[in-house]
């Protein structure tokens, strides 16, 4: 959830709860899919949950927010993938068949399909919790409905033909829980702030500058990591990251000298954001200069503007007609795409990407 505490206050659920949460949907599923005559062995029934169980373990503080700050250009599907590796040699292979369903190298492709997909059970369980935990009641799916009414077929997932007002109001509350939570637009500006921090960390260890912080945050503020580095001592240090380096960071770097800094990590602790500026078209370039004019009484560098005034899009779709379709179980046993059984589905409206553009700027010019 990234810092949507700061506005939804119950939102303080962790990756931990969500991943036991899809692990219970997945013995769900495996419960529904064996009455149905499904072929699943106890070591895939067991490999299937640890799959999900392990799904999102790469991820690192604060979720997505801090993803491509801290790691460069490695997500975090390949960050838990590592992890998963290594466990893996720990106990000695146990984990072969769950990482083939991870990674879709399983013959058997639902099992993977179960784990990342368009309805998958990943989603089910972060939709229903986070709406939950947030209050945001659009969210609230039925995912006993959906998964009473899975089946494989020539082992692909469908869904049977009767739960397709369920899909609806699954797509639906996705679509609405992104523009409504995910993507509030209090909290991606508390989380564009934490980026910009977390880079002025970055920017003052390249000028010889070493801010006070834990070891393992400094390991990866202090250099860039590459693909290829990303094990070992990288592995070790990552997985020692968690909320609360980044949050003793903060607490301390308010009192830095670097004033950007300062100031910035001051701003969030004190719940005082950027504003920020969401309209369905891109803004025009003199508005942008109008914001940085504002900050020019201010001695430091032009360059440094940025980190105070800056413009970029968001954007959310509801449905990927061509990206992991969604299979629908006819009446008469035919399999079909979702857009072929519901006329509803082939709507633009559905599948366009719809984009919104932001301009985050000081509430006031006092910086000082």
């Amino acid at each position: 959830m990234g810092l949507s505490s700061l506005v939804y206050p119950g939102a303080h659920h962790t990756r931990f709860e969500h991943a036991l949460g899809g692990m219970h949907l997945m013995q769900e599923a495996i419960r529904v899919l064996k009455k149905k005559e499904v072929s699943i062995s106890d070591k895939e029934a067991e490999s299937m949950q640890l799959a999900i169980l392990l799904h999102d373990i790469g991820h690192g503080p604060f979720s997505h927010t801090t993803e491509a700050t801290l790691a460069g250009i490695i997500s975090h599907e390949e960050i838990s993938l590592h992890i998963m590796n290594k466990l893996n040699e720990e106990l000695k292979g146990a984990l072969d068949v769950a990482i083939a369903i991870f990674t879709n190298q399983y013959h058997k492709k639902f099992m993977h399909q179960l784990i990342v997909g368009q309805i998958d059970l990943d989603r089910m369980d972060y939709l229903k919790r986070d709406s939950f935990y947030s209050g945001a009641t659009e969210g609230n799916i039925n995912s006993k409905r959906i998964i009473e009414m899975m089946a494989v077929v020539d082992d692909q997932l469908a869904f049977e033909e009767k739960c397709i007002y369920s899909i609806e109001k699954f797509l639906m509350a996705r679509r609405l829980m992104y523009w409504q939570v995910y993507l509030h637009k209090t909290s991606i500006s508390a989380e564009f702030l934490l980026v910009k921090i977390l880079q002025r960390v970055r920017h003052c260890f390249e000028n010889g500058i070493s801010p006070s912080l834990s070891p393992a945050l400094g390991f990866f503020m202090s250099q860039k990591i590459g693909k290829s580095d990303f094990s070992g001592e990288a592995l070790e240090n990552f997985l020692s990251l968690d909320d609360s380096d980044i949050i003793q960071g903060l607490k301390t770097w308010q009192y830095h000298d670097d004033f950007i800094l300062s100031k910035m990590s001051k701003m969030l602790i004190e719940r005082n954001l950027l504003k920020i500026k969401i309209q369905t078209y891109p803004f025009d370039p003199s508005e942008v200069d109008l914001k940085i004019e504002l900050l020019k009484n201010y001695s430091f560098k032009e360059s440094d503007y940025q980190n105070f005034v800056f413009t970029g899009s968001i954007s959310n779709q509801t449905y990927v007609p061509l990206d992991k379709e969604i299979l629908i179980l006819l009446k008469n046993g035919k399999l079909t795409r979702l857009q072929e059984a519901n006329p509803f589905f082939s709507s633009n409206e559905l599948s366009q990407i719809q984009v919104k553009y932001y301009l985050c700027y000081p509430r006031n010019t006092n910086l000082s």
